[in-house]
């Protein structure tokens, strides 16, 4: 019946679904969720669009990625400036000279890099053998206690010095004054929120909710010349080599009856006796006004199967048995893994949009 199934609706899925849809297949998408939009999906709450799976900042430095996502929303020219609190101090990210001079009570570049080399020194780290120790020698002693140690041990759910080295490869240094995350020439959030984008997607497409591929797949058998399917690859496969391994996330939501609960979008917690990582207040992504405000409370936890999953975990064991999962789908001849689970890497949305875009040109 269909040229394309396409077996997710979140942004890869619903670019390709868009493309060759604009070029004449017919495309059937389903998604096992009750909405559209992935992770990128935004609700609208009495006038606040609530990034549902944690903040999402659309950053690129690709005019091409910007002019397409550009089609379909208009961006607005908010900054990513988060803040760190530490037991009763305050932060600014990235490390840069506003995070310093709370730091060390230091005015100039000069000081900053002396002390943080002083440090580096003093340690004498030849050869990092665990985050830590890694962090350690980017960073200094200061740094990595207050802004990096808890917060990391919370988000992977180990001490640092059981995590590899390798998942810091650089920590970002600033020596400006400049609270800008992002060294990106584009940036800012879609006004009216991500969900709309994915509505325009899909418009006059045929989309099926809250539909699971495998019950799908058992109850009509194949309906397309060609299925791309953007689920956790191994899944697919049931598991049948191992399990790959995911953090998860728990958010905890609500609406405040104030009109300003804590000044910015994002604000990081760094110490590890505090349970979540951070706290998204969700009006500031667009600078709304409103009476009252909704918060997002953000628990990293173990993942496991029929969980939600959210950050790869890409040691050398679960890179190898991707590898071996991505034997197998490589001898499909009409089925395409794509997208954050099925390549089984982390995903920026420009990324997520070039790899979709690149699907396009190679499949269509």
């Amino acid at each position: 019946m269909y040229d394309y199934l396409v077996v997710g609706a979140g942004l890869y899925g619903s670019i390709f679904a868009y493309e060759a849809h604009k070029r004449g297949k017919r495309v059937l998408l389903i998604d096992r969720r009750k909405h559209i939009g992935g992770n990128i999906y935004t609700e609208n709450i009495n006038g606040i669009n609530v990034h549902k799976y944690g903040a999402h900042i659309f950053h690129t430095s690709n005019k091409k990625v910007w002019d397409y996502i550009n089609e379909f929303a208009e961006f607005n020219n908010y900054i990513n400036s988060p803040l760190a609190v530490y037991e009763d101090e305050l932060y600014n990210l990235p490390f840069n000279m506003n995070t310093f001079s709370k730091l060390w009570n230091i005015k100039t570049p000069k000081e900053a890099k002396e002390i943080i080399a002083k440090q580096i020194e003093e340690l004498d780290i030849k050869e990092p053998g665990n985050l830590e120790e890694q962090a350690l020698s980017l960073v200094g002693r200061d740094v990595y206690e207050k802004l990096i140690k808890g917060y990391t041990k919370k988000q992977w759910g180990r001490d640092c010095t059981e995590l590899p080295a390798f998942i810091i490869k650089r920590l970002p240094l600033r020596f400006t004054y400049d609270n800008n995350y992002f060294n990106d020439r584009y940036q800012g959030i879609p006004i009216g929120g991500y969900t709309a984008i994915i509505e325009k997607l899909l418009y006059g497409i045929e989309v099926r909710l809250d539909t699971d591929y495998k019950s799908f797949f058992k109850e009509y058998g194949n309906v397309a010349a060609k299925t791309i399917y953007t689920g956790m690859i191994d899944e697919y496969y049931d598991y049948k080599l191992g399990v790959l391994e995911y953090r998860s996330l728990r958010f905890e939501s609500e609406e405040l009856h104030t009109e300003n609960y804590q000044g910015n979008a994002v604000v990081n917690y760094t110490k590890e006796d505090i349970p979540y990582t951070r706290i998204i207040e969700h009006k500031h992504f667009e600078h709304v006004h409103t009476d009252t405000t909704i918060v997002s409370k953000e628990y990293p936890c173990e993942w496991k199967i029929g969980d939600e999953a959210y950050y790869p975990i890409n040691d050398d064991k679960n890179i190898k048995l991707y590898e071996a999962y991505r034997e197998l789908a490589d001898k499909e001849e009409n089925l395409i893994f794509g997208g954050r689970l099925g390549e089984y890497k982390y995903y920026d949305m420009d990324k997520v949009i070039l790899a979709a875009l690149e699907l396009v040109e190679k499949e269509l």
